[in-house]
């Protein structure tokens, strides 16, 4: 797996998504934010990780802001 700074990975067993912060050969510099907003920083193998796609909450925005104008163009035809 070829992974960079910045990548989001999560543990192949599940949890929450944790960014990159140093990849190396066999292991990665992991950073998270907990539930009470505590920083947390782990070595992890590279054998437990996954690489997960997120999406920009601003595309969620522009693809709700499409469909309400394809609605309201639908009603004037």
């Amino acid at each position: 797996m070829n992974l960079k700074p910045g990548d989001v990975v999560i543990l192949k067993s599940g949890g929450q998504a944790m960014t990159v912060a140093e990849a190396r050969a066999d292991d990665a510099v992991c950073v998270w934010m907990g539930e009470e907003g505590d920083l947390f920083r782990e070595t992890l193998p590279l054998a437990v990780l996954e690489a997960i796609e997120v999406e920009d909450e601003d595309d969620d925005e522009d693809e709700d802001e499409d469909e309400d104008e394809d609605a309201e163009s639908s009603k004037v035809a």
